[in-house]
């Protein structure tokens, strides 16, 4: 298994270009690219270690930079993740299997856990309350799970 909060190992690359691949026009590929490298992010933050935030946010920028470019960083990414930009890439079936297929550090019923921790991230830095269409979008995924028996 990838450790997931000590960089981004080769392999960890090798799975988001992975799912990137697998979509269908180049602004889906940029979404679907976003979405996997935010989670992954987000997921290593969950770890009783140390974190050092400068050394991991410079490696996640220089694979998003090589990658997909310019004016994307792991904050734009991050920001992409609580805007309603996002919804149509965690609403498609495609993409959550295809990120389950490839992805399995980052299990995908983590992901709403994960979405919420990024909004309440965001909603710490910058003082806005957190409602909003990706608010709705997790209340819509704990009502769900609710009436599943999760």
């Amino acid at each position: 298994m990838d450790t997931l909060n000590t960089g981004i190992t080769t392999a960890l690359k090798d799975k988001v270009l992975a799912v990137t691949r697998q979509a269908r026009t180049r602004e889906e590929a940029t979404d679907w690219f976003r979405v996997a490298v935010g989670l992954y992010y987000l997921a290593g933050l969950l770890t009783r270690e140390t974190i050092d935030f400068k050394r991991l946010d410079r490696e996640y920028n220089r694979f998003i930079y090589q990658s997909i470019g310019s004016g994307h960083t792991i904050t734009s990414i991050l920001q992409f993740m609580s805007g309603k930009k996002v919804l149509p890439v965690l609403e498609s079936e495609r993409f959550l299997a295809i990120f389950a297929a490839h992805c399995s550090e980052v299990p995908p019923d983590s992901i709403p856990f994960l979405v919420e921790l990024n909004l309440g991230v965001a909603k710490d830095i910058s003082k806005i309350d957190a409602k909003g269409p990706v608010h709705d979008w997790l209340q819509r995924q704990k009502q769900g799970g609710q009436d599943q028996g999760i």
